[in-house]
């Protein structure tokens, strides 16, 4: 099978195809660490003892992922409620999903937006 050419990375490294350089990994680590600080907790974004338990009575009502009938494991809000507790709290906009779906699926999506 024939394999395609490395490549050479800003910083001079030459990288594998489908490899990331550890310089662009450690560039993401500080992003990401970055976001994280200033991001506020779960509990302050209103993932609280109310919401664990409207997702429990959620998820024992809809208990199949609405992507793959698996298992469903997660509420996901469908549009992404960005702070606004309205639609945070509209039923109309959740949705079971496993595991996979809303990590894999789900955040592409969301990142695409």
């Amino acid at each position: 099978m024939p394999m395609r050419a490395p490549t050479r990375c800003p910083c001079g490294n030459l990288i594998a195809y489908g490899s990331r350089c550890p310089c662009r990994q450690t560039q993401d680590r500080e992003r990401k660490a970055r976001h994280d600080a200033t991001r506020p907790s779960a509990r302050e974004r209103g993932y609280d003892g109310k919401w664990q338990r409207e997702r429990e009575a959620y998820l024992a009502a809809h208990p199949l992922c609405v992507r793959c009938g698996e298992p469903s494991r997660i509420v996901d809000h469908i549009t992404p409620h960005k702070g606004d507790l309205k639609l945070f709290w509209r039923r109309s906009n959740w949705q079971p999903l496993c595991v996979p779906c809303h990590s894999r699926t789900k955040q592409r999506e969301e990142r695409r937006t």
